[in-house]
């Protein structure tokens, strides 16, 4: 029993320094133990796990473990994972998977994503995982992805993953078709995550050398928003509208439109920017309605359509090729109203440890989806989500409800205030704060008098910096 009360206090003090330090730096602090697991199939080649296994040595993660097997049975030794962390009673810094299959193979990723989380020795500390698809008969040479990022990880550990990643994007897109693919990440992350041997609190690394996206030309922004029974929403278009208009965009607005007028109005703002005279270097678009079970958004008739046709429509823009485009998307993804997860040390303790209040069960997990012989996506991201220089942020994670009041959403509201307190910083960063305070925040189901917590994801397919203002 002393056993189990010591261990319970030790990974609840843990928790606790965890979640001040951030509140405190907003980076996260993982000088606790750091463990790495490939799980690969028997066709992924020796020299695709080879440089894996350098890749986390490189980055300081001390226990790096190695399983084969078929893609179907992941889950199982993802339990089996998941139990040993569990069971082992050490705090923990951080954690990385690497999940290796042919193309095609990883079909529910998020099951597995899903798995880890429930971790409880890992509540508070970031997950990362690398989907990574491999051809049949591939060649076993590791392609540019894998490559690139184990060259960047020697020489810039430094950096912060994110940070990282945006430039190993940048030099593994891959032009098809007239269109660019290119890896994607998706992060729930709270914080900035640097895996580097540095002291945790140490000087911010120099800015990226990759050159920042350039915004000297015009801005355009779309705001499509149903206002009708969504208490809250027109405080988010004058909010959203205002920030746009201050950070220079050449701003449009449209209330209530119907799933065909989503839609359409898409359609129409894609063509007004190819046939603008002048040269465009941004675009945004906010997308403001009520979401279906499958995160579909409702238009003001009830009939749905899917965000992800809407951000293709613009990922064809001509004028925007190489430019970034940015979606803002505040809707439910479903009906799920995630309790959080808590510390298990029984109540008493929590205010003499200083508990943290309740982490949502979907945050602190960043995903990379590559190919482990090239640079594309577009085998896990169908659709729009591997086309280049596209950042999504979406104010609920799968499957989970989107909050908002008479006052605002959260995601809205927030977003409002960290960008116009820090207009001059990276957005990729920006967000990750945002996601930070919402995630901090006890709200209140409409249906329930059980406080509920939210937690944003944000899909990032940057190849440079972007910064809103000079």
């Amino acid at each position: 029993m002393a056993f189990l009360v010591s261990g319970t206090l030790q990974v609840a003090a843990q928790m606790a320094d965890a979640q001040e330090s951030l509140e405190r730096k907003g980076k996260y602090n993982v000088q606790g133990r750091r463990v790495a697991l490939t799980l690969s199939s028997p066709e992924v080649s020796a020299s695709t796990v080879a440089i894996l296994e350098l890749v986390f040595q490189t980055l300081g993660f001390d226990s790096c473990r190695r399983r084969e097997a078929s893609a179907q049975d992941f889950l199982e030794e993802l339990t089996g994972f998941r139990e040993q962390l569990d069971a082992h009673g050490v705090p923990m810094g951080c954690v990385l998977v690497a999940l290796v299959a042919p193309s095609g193979q990883l079909r529910q990723p998020q099951k597995l994503v899903r798995e880890l989380s429930g971790c409880e020795a890992l509540r508070g500390c970031p997950k990362v995982f690398l989907m990574l698809s491999s051809a049949p008969g591939a060649a076993p040479k590791p392609g540019a992805f894998l490559t690139v990022l184990g060259e960047l990880c020697g020489r810039c550990s430094h950096w912060s993953l994110l940070q990282l990643l945006t430039e190993v994007f940048s030099r593994t897109a891959e032009e098809s078709s007239g269109a660019t693919y290119c890896p994607v990440l998706r992060s729930s992350l709270r914080g900035a995550l640097c895996l580097g041997d540095v002291e945790p609190w140490g000087p911010e690394p120099e800015p990226n050398p990759s050159a920042q996206y350039d915004l000297s030309r015009d801005r355009a922004a779309l705001l499509l928003a149903v206002i009708q029974d969504r208490p809250g929403a027109k405080q988010d278009v004058e909010a959203l509208k205002g920030l746009c208009q201050a950070l220079g965009f050449e701003t449009t607005v449209r209330i209530d439109p119907t799933a065909q007028a989503f839609q359409e109005e898409l359609a129409q703002f894609q063509e007004r920017l190819d046939t603008c005279r002048g040269p465009v270097s941004c675009a945004l678009v906010a997308l403001m309605a009520h979401g279906g079970p499958q995160g579909q958004l409702l238009g003001v008739n009830g009939q749905e359509v899917q965000p992800e046709a809407l951000v293709q429509e613009l990922s064809g823009c001509r004028a925007l090729r190489g430019c970034p485009k940015i979606f803002l998307l505040q809707a439910c993804r479903g009906g799920h109203r995630d309790a959080g997860m808590g510390p298990t040390a029984l109540p008493w303790f929590w205010r003499w440890l200083r508990a943290p209040p309740a982490t949502p069960s979907q945050a602190d997990v960043l995903q990379i989806y590559a190919d482990a012989q090239g640079s594309s996506s577009r085998s896990f991201t169908p659709g729009s989500c591997d086309q280049a220089d596209i950042l999504m942020a979406y104010a609920a994670t799968e499957g989970c409800v989107a909050y908002r009041d008479e006052k605002g959403s959260d995601f809205i509201q927030t977003l409002v205030e960290v960008l116009r307190a820090a207009p001059r910083g990276d957005l990729l960063e920006l967000l990750t704060e945002v996601n930070r305070q919402v995630c901090e925040l006890d709200v209140l189901g409409p249906d329930s008098n059980e406080r509920r917590k939210a937690c944003l994801e944000i899909r990032s397919s940057l190849r440079r910096r972007l910064c809103l203002q000079a």
